[in-house]
């Protein structure tokens, strides 16, 4: 690794960050600050009476908890998507926009070897998913202490969260892959673009009725079984340890792939 193109991405990518971080904050907290069982009877004629947009966004059935009202409404759509937006811009920028823009003939003059400066900014975006999972982690578990003390289930808390990391590497992985192949920024983002709303909206219509229910075979996020990991369930354990895994080996293919072929600088 390169510890001064590591320090460089921190200074180029930190604003990005904390933006994303802002808007998961003022999600988190505002969905957690929401939560009271007295309104689930509310809630729940809200959604009998739209059930398919509910659906969509897997917030047809919350629960009664403080735990699955948040993890209902946080990691059913808002922490999957906006992080999958971050992502999609962070890894343009880690490959493909250096050779697009001609900056890669800098990086890769230093006595340095292809695969080690792709490592490094494989290794930066997989820190700066990191970064982001435990801080909505702690926020939400801060927040959900101040207002609602012993409500929240910390342990199955964490163990979704866990899982939501391993969601975030898997894109991470494929939109990374598709950068260090493109040599156009605009191609490497639409690649990755495609993957994660490809995923998200069959999700989405996967949920909807049981008409569609078999797409859910057919998108990641299925992979990510929140209801599964909360109650520690062994399959939702072994499908978030594909996620990982996947992920990384995408991530390995595009290091690979980028330290072999040509480039157009």
């Amino acid at each position: 690794m390169s510890a001064t193109l590591f320090k460089k991405e921190i200074k180029s990518n930190w604003l990005l960050l904390v933006i994303f971080l802002a808007v998961l904050s003022m999600y988190g907290t505002m969905i957690t600050m929401m939560f009271d069982p007295k309104l689930g009877d509310s809630l729940k004629m809200m959604a009998e009476s739209m059930p398919d947009l509910f659906a969509a966004f897997g917030m047809l059935d919350v629960g009664t908890t403080l735990l699955e009202f948040v993890s209902g409404y946080l990691y059913g759509m808002l922490y999957v998507a906006f992080p999958g937006v971050f992502i999609i811009i962070l890894c343009n920028r880690l490959a493909a926009k250096y050779v697009d823009n001609g900056s890669m003939a800098y990086l890769l003059a230093v006595p340095k070897k292809r695969w080690n400066i792709m490592l490094t900014q494989g290794v930066f975006m997989l820190t700066a998913l990191v970064v982001m999972v435990v801080y909505i982690t702690a926020l939400v578990l801060l927040v959900s202490e101040v207002l609602f003390p012993g409500e929240m289930e910390t342990a199955a808390f964490l163990r979704v969260n866990v899982g939501l990391l391993g969601l975030l590497v898997f894109f991470g992985g494929a939109c990374f892959c598709a950068s260090c192949f493109c040599n156009e920024s605009r191609t490497s983002s639409g690649i990755s673009t495609a993957v994660v709303v490809y995923s998200v909206l069959v999700q989405m219509i996967s949920q909807v009725g049981d008409k569609f229910e078999n797409l859910k075979y057919a998108t990641p996020l299925t992979l990510f079984h929140v209801d599964g990991l909360a109650a520690g369930d062994g399959e939702a354990w072994m499908t978030c340890v594909i996620l990982y895994a996947v992920g990384l080996t995408l991530m390995g293919i595009g290091i690979v792939r980028f330290s072999k072929r040509d480039l157009p600088l």
